[in-house]
């Protein structure tokens, strides 16, 4: 059995929106007006883990 255990990079929205204590709907909103760091694969956003702690460290 292989143990090796892959860390994610990036987080969905739903998933940051889980880590922020906040709606959905609201993590989309923030990600759309620039308040959370997204990366853009088509239409599927995703937030790069080290972007999301640098920005709850600021």
């Amino acid at each position: 059995m292989n143990t090796n255990k892959i860390e994610k990079a990036t987080y969905s929205i739903a998933e940051v929106a889980k880590v922020l204590g906040i709606g959905k709907s609201l993590a989309y909103e923030m990600a759309h007006a620039g308040k959370i760091p997204v990366i853009k694969f088509g239409k599927r956003m995703v937030v790069p883990k080290s972007k999301l702690e640098k920005m709850l460290i600021a």
